[in-house]
């Protein structure tokens, strides 16, 4: 009975405490051009993404940050609005962009990806971006924690 009481109490607990705010690094890429990415930092962001938004504030964008070096996909299901997509290694150098990913709205949806080479960071934006950036293939991007 006490291990009952305890866990019920343990998982009250989850709903109760207050959640953090989501983190921002600030990408800037070299035109000078910057983002203030959203980190994709629990597992309900990994899943979803920007999927259930109905827009994204100008000059943002979210930042997936992957345990391991991959070929990482993503897809844009239940998003709501169009997005650049860019493929990031380690050494913060871009290997892979896609403009305007439309949303998917029901299955089945595309993929996009893998990149050529493997990637620790997607990072995705509004509609535009990679060419209001100017990004390039091997551009090496600044990342910032804002505080």
């Amino acid at each position: 009975m006490m291990i009952l009481l305890a866990l019920l109490l343990m998982s009250a607990s989850v709903f109760l405490v207050e959640r953090k705010e989501s983190s921002i690094i600030v990408v800037t890429f070299p035109s000078g051009v910057a983002l203030e990415a959203e980190v994709a930092d629990t597992p309900e962001k990994l899943l979803f993404g920007l999927a259930f938004r109905d827009a994204l504030p100008p000059g943002s964008g979210m930042l997936y940050i992957f345990d391991q070096n991959g070929m990482h996909r993503v897809t844009t299901r239940e998003y709501r609005f169009p997005i650049d997509i860019l493929w990031v290694d380690e050494s913060h150098h871009v290997v892979h962009m896609l403009e305007h990913a439309d949303p998917c709205a029901k299955d089945p949806c595309p993929v996009f990806g893998p990149p050529p080479e493997a990637v620790r960071y997607v990072i995705q934006a509004e509609s535009g971006f990679i060419k209001k950036a100017g990004v390039a293939k091997n551009d090496e991007l600044k990342y910032a924690l804002r505080m």
